[in-house]
């Protein structure tokens, strides 16, 4: 496994990536209900490539032969927008590795904060990394009450 940057040529793979994670990993925490309107929001391929275009690093974990474990994004702020694993690695260290090349990196650009707004599952994976819970966010997607956290962790 390697960790590298991503590249427009990703995006179609990241898209299906965070898709298949959602609906895989997910019902280990929300209902179907809240899994579908969560996967309402995947990124299309589009989306994520404007989003590689503005500034923020994207980095991903490839096996040797170039396919895609996981993948996270970090903005200017320090606000780790996007951090998934495909369900085939979940455990293999995948997306620990891509956290902790983003940490790397905000730290060497002289951030003082990483924050996030964490699933259930990704509120276990940042609290062990040092994370704290700001506060549980109640809200719809579609009409349908889901929650995640927010998360936030001091660089010193």
């Amino acid at each position: 496994m390697h960790i590298r940057e991503a590249v427009p040529d990703d995006a179609s793979a990241l898209s299906a990536l965070y898709r298949a994670s959602v609906t895989t990993l997910g019902p280990r925490d929300y209902d179907a209900r809240q899994v579908a309107a969560w996967a309402s929001l995947t990124p299309s391929a589009d989306r994520l490539r404007g989003k590689m275009a503005d500034g923020r690093i994207t980095l991903v974990a490839a096996d040797d032969d170039g396919a895609l474990l996981a993948f996270g994004d970090l903005e200017a702020d320090g606000h780790i927008d996007y951090l998934y694993s495909a369900p085939a690695a979940v455990g293999s260290g995948a997306a620990a590795a891509v956290y902790a090349a983003l940490e790397a990196r905000a730290r060497s650009r002289g951030a003082s904060l990483l924050y996030a707004e964490a699933s259930e599952m990704a509120r276990r994976f940042f609290l062990r990394r040092g994370f704290v819970v700001v506060a549980r966010r109640d809200f719809e997607v579609a009409g349908t009450p889901i929650h995640n956290y927010a998360v936030e962790k001091r660089l010193a």
